[in-house]
C-alpha cells in the first residue's frame, strides 16, 4: 500500500508524537550498553520524513521535541545514577532530573525541524538547523553536548573524519547523506544510497596498530563506589589500595590516579604525598585532589616529583552544572538544594582554562577532569599542541553500566580529533589508553580494582579539526541558515502529494 504525505499528515498529532517518540528512543541502541552504531540513522532519518508530512510549524516543533525526547531520555538514563548516591535525600530529584534534561535537549532538535519547516520543509534545510542546533548545544549554557551522532561512530571508519571535522563536521556529513537518501525520487536509489551511508558506520577503522614511545604510563583504579568514596571506615582502604598499586612491579615512568583520588585538601595531604612519592620509587605521580584557596574550593590534580613535592597544579575549569556548581546557588539555597559534588554553598571555584603541563621525557600532556572530556572546543583550546592527553575522572557518579561507557567513546572522540593518544585514569573504570585513532589499546575493565601499565602511543601528526576547530562549521551553518531564511521568503511552501520513503 502507498502511503501518500497527504495521508501520513493527516494522521493524529498524538500519532506522529509517538511514532517521533519510538524513533528516538530507537536511536539510543547507537550508544552503550547496546553500542549498535547503524541505530543513530533511525531518529535522524525520522525527522527527515516528517519533515515531508507536517504542514504547520508548531506541529514540527512538537514532532522534533519528541524524537529528541525519546532519544535523549533513553541514551542518558543514567543521570538518575548520581541522585541515588544519596538516596534519602537527592532520589526523589532522579525522575525530575532525567525528564527535564530530555525535554531541554530535545528543545534543539524541536527548534530544528520547526525552523527547517518555517523556511520551506525542504531536506538541505534541516540539514543546516540540525547541525546549528547541535552546535549550541555544545555551547549555550556551559554546553552538554553528549550523545551527539558522531559519539556512536566511534569504532566505525566513519568516525575517523572526526579527525577532518571534528563532531559538527561529521554531523553535518552524516545529515546531508541521510538527506540525499529522502530526497531521491526512486526507492532503488533511496536503497543504494543507505546502503552507501551505512557501509563506513558499519565497517571499523582500518590500520595496523599505532607506532608506540618508549615510556610506560601506571594507570591506577581503585574502584570505589560513590556511596563508599567518602565513608572514613572505607577511605584508608581505598589509599591502600592506590598506594599498593602504585608500588607493584617495576617502576614506569608516569603513574596516574583518579580524580579526588585523595579525601584532603593539597594544604593537608603532605603526609599522603609523602608516602606515595616513596611508593612511586622516584617515578613522577599525578593525581587528582581538592584544594582551597581564599575559601574557594578548587577540584584538581597535581603532580607530585620523587620528593613529594607538588610541581604542578591545573583546577578544573569546565564544571558540571547542578554537580558541581549551583546557576543560581541563592535560589537554589533557600530551596535546601545544592551542588551534588560540591564543598561549600556556591559550589566549586573554576581553574583559568586549558593548560599544558610539561611531563618531562613524556612531552608535554593537556590535563581533563571527568566531564571535560566532553566538549572537543576546550580539548583543542590551547594554543600549544600537546603530546598526549590524560584524563582523571571519576565515573563512579555515572553510574556502573551506560554512563562510564559513553563517557570512554567521548575519550576516543577526543583523541581522534587531535590526532593524539589519550591516557584515562578513572576511579571505577574504565580507565584505558587510546591511540590517536581513537582505538583503545589497553583497558580496565568497569568496577573492577587494579593497576594497568601500558606504553604510551606516540602522537600523530596534527589533524585539519585540530588546525581549524569548529569555526569553519559555525560559518557555514550560519551561511546556510541565511540561505534558508532568504528562500522562506522568495517561495512559499505549497504542500505536494509525494510519496514516503518506504511506499
Amino acid at each position: 500500500m502507498n502511503l501518500s504525505r497527504a495521508q501520513v499528515s493527516a494522521w493524529p498529532n498524538w500519532v506522529l508524537f509517538l511514532l517521533g517518540i519510538a524513533a528516538g528512543g530507537v536511536g539510543a541502541l547507537a550508544h552503550a550498553p547496546a553500542n549498535f552504531a547503524p541505530a543513530i540513522i533511525v531518529p535522524l532519518i525520522a525527522m527527515f520524513l516528517l519533515l515531508r508530512v507536517v504542514r504547520r510549524t508548531l506541529q514540527a516543533a512538537s514532532i522534533g521535541l519528541a524524537v529528541g525526547v525519546g532519544y535523549f531520555g533513553a541514551t542518558l538514563n543514567w543521570i538518575t545514577e548520581p541522585f541515588q548516591v544519596d538516596a534519602a535525600n537527592t532520589g526523589w530529584m532522579a525522575p525530575f532530573a532525567l525528564v527535564l534534561l530530555a525535554i531541554l535537549l530535545g528543545l534543539f532538535w524541536s527548534a530544528a525541524l520547526a525552523l527547517a519547516n518555517w523556511c520551506g520543509g525542504q531536506a538541505w534545510i534541516l540539514v543546516f538547523s540540525l547541525t546549528g542546533a547541535e552546535i549550541l548545544r555544545a555551547y549555550l549554557f556551559t554546553g552538554f553536548p553528549w550523545a551527539t551522532p558522531p559519539q556512536a561512530l566511534v569504532d566505525s571508519l566513519a568516525g575517523q573524519l572526526l579527525a577532518l571535522g571534528g563532531p559538527h563536521g561529521v554531523t553535518f556529513a552524516l545529515l546531508m547523506a541521510l538527506a540525499a537518501v529522502v530526497s531521491a525520487k526512486r526507492l532503488w536509489s533511496q536503497g543504494v544510497l543507505m546502503v552507501g551511508a551505512l557501509v563506513p558506520v558499519l565497517i571499523p577503522p582500518a590500520g595496523g596498530q599505532a607506532p608506540l614511545t618508549e615510556h610506560m604510563v601506571r594507570l591506577v583504579q581503585p574502584n570505589a563506589p560513590q556511596n563508599e568514596k567518602w565513608d572514613p571506615a572505607r577511605i584508608p582502604v581505598f589509599i591502600n589500595r592506590q598506594i599498593e598499586y602504585t608500588a607493584a612491579g617495576s617502576v614506569p615512568d608516569l603513574i596516574v590516579w583518579p580524580e579526588t583520588a585523595l579525601p584532603y585538601l593539597v594544604e593537608t595531604a603532605q603526609p599522603a604525598f609523602d608516602v606515595i612519592a616513596e611508593a612511586a620509587r622516584g617515578a613522577p605521580v599525578v593525581l587528582g585532589i581538592q584544594r582551597s584557596d581564599d575559601g574557594v574550593y578548587y577540584n584538581s590534580l597535581v603532580m607530585l616529583d620523587a620528593t613529594a613535592q607538588v610541581t604542578q597544579t591545573y583546577d578544573k575549569h569546565h564544571l558540571v552544572p547542578f554537580g558541581e556548581y549551583m546557576p543560581l546557588p541563592g535560589l537554589f539555597r533557600s530551596l535546601g538544594i545544592r551542588a551534588l559534588a560540591d564543598r561549600a554553598d556556591s559550589g566549586y571555584g573554576r581553574g583559568p582554562g586549558p593548560v599544558v603541563m610539561d611531563m618531562g621525557p613524556l612531552g608535554a600532556a593537556l590535563p581533563l577532569i571527568c566531564y571535560e572530556a566532553v566538549f572537543a572546543h576546550d580539548v583543542g583550546g590551547t594554543s600549544v599542541r600537546p603530546t598526549f592527553l590524560m584524563q582523571l575522572t571519576n565515573d563512579a557518579w555515572f553510574g556502573v553500566r551506560s554512563g562510564p561507557q559513553q563517557h570512554l567513546a567521548q575519550a576516543q572522540m577526543r583523541a581522534i580529533e587531535q590526532g593524539l593518544p589519550l591516557i584515562r585514569a578513572a576511579n571505577t573504570g574504565i580507565s584505558a589508553v587510546i591511540d590517536p585513532r581513537g582505538r583503545v589499546t589497553a583497558s580496565l575493565a568497569l568496577n573492577e580494582a587494579g593497576f594497568l601499565d601500558a606504553t604510551l602511543p606516540e602522537p600523530g601528526a596534527p589533524t585539519l579539526y585540530s588546525l581549524t576547530g569548529d569555526l569553519p562549521w559555525i560559518w557555514l551553518v550560519l551561511a546556510g541558515l541565511i540561505v534558508s531564511v532568504l528562500h522562506r521568503f522568495r517561495t512559499r511552501h505549497t504542500p505536494i502529494d509525494a510519496p514516503v520513503l518506504g511506499a
